[in-house]
């Protein structure tokens, strides 16, 4: 099992890697790059369809039998019970309008339990990976979430979702900044769950997020010391989930304030 782990997130590192190299292609030529939108702030370019294209023709190579749900394309099921689960451009938004903060992400989960996961930010080289039970890591070397004990001593990312009210995410920031802490939002949820995971960040925070947003990041807080709210196994995948993540002592400071802002109760 360790060993087929292994080489899955090695897959998935090198065709991340890969994949960013397209992606740099249509961001550096975005004059010539078709757009459209797929509803309120919810933006699809060439690029984000192409990229993902890439990724599934070389995951149905290396591993034909694994079902696939990315964020363009139509899911296709498998018959080993592991799928993976792509945004070939996470922050599509930053990536049309020239902003360097963007992604790719591919996440591969076995009956809803995240197993891999690589987030690969092609403008800086930063490749933040790991595996279930193995760590985190960028660029070779371990990451670890935050140690901080206060709002007061970072930056929370902070997400916002369309299926969600955007009063919300208001009232959030709002008691967030009562307690001394500062919000950060980069409008690329899988990257600052990645600064999450590097003690960048105190953690991320969002009412909603789809799995390809969401699941890698999550995988690496948890492989970084830090602590998620857990999914549902059966319905993450087509469904979703409400994310809170952060360091171990400051993930329930965090989880309070979103129980506050989001009305739900453990």
């Amino acid at each position: 099992m360790t060993h087929d782990l292994d080489d899955r997130m090695h897959f998935a590192i090198d065709l991340a890697r890969r994949a960013g190299e397209l992606g740099l292609k249509y961001f550096r030529d975005l004059d010539n790059l078709t757009v459209e939108s797929k509803g309120h702030q919810d933006l699809v370019s060439e690029g984000d369809r192409e990229v993902e294209l890439f990724i599934r023709a070389a995951i149905a190579k290396a591993y034909p039998q694994d079902g696939i749900v990315g964020e363009e394309h139509a899911a296709v099921a498998g018959t080993t019970g592991h799928i993976w689960v792509i945004d070939p451009i996470d922050g599509t938004a930053n990536f049309v309008r020239g902003i360097p903060a963007w992604c790719v992400v591919i996440a591969c989960a076995r009956d809803g339990e995240t197993e891999v996961g690589v987030i690969h930010e092609p403008l800086t080289d930063e490749t933040f990976y790991g595996r279930l039970g193995g760590g985190a890591f960028l660029n070779g070397k371990p990451i670890k979430a935050s140690d901080a004990t206060s709002l007061s001593e970072g930056s929370v990312g902070t997400g916002l979702s369309n299926r969600a009210s955007t009063k919300n995410v208001v009232v959030l920031i709002i008691l967030i900044l009562g307690e001394g802490g500062v919000f950060y939002r980069n409008a690329s949820g899988a990257l600052m769950l990645a600064y999450a995971a590097s003690g960048r960040l105190l953690g991320y925070v969002e009412e909603h997020m789809n799995a390809w947003d969401c699941l890698a990041g999550m995988l690496l807080v948890e492989e970084a010391g830090g602590t998620v709210l857990k999914a549902d196994p059966k319905t993450v995948i087509g469904k979703g989930t409400r994310v809170i993540t952060g360091g171990k002592h400051i993930f329930p400071k965090l989880q309070l304030l979103c129980e506050t802002a989001f009305g739900f109760t453990r």
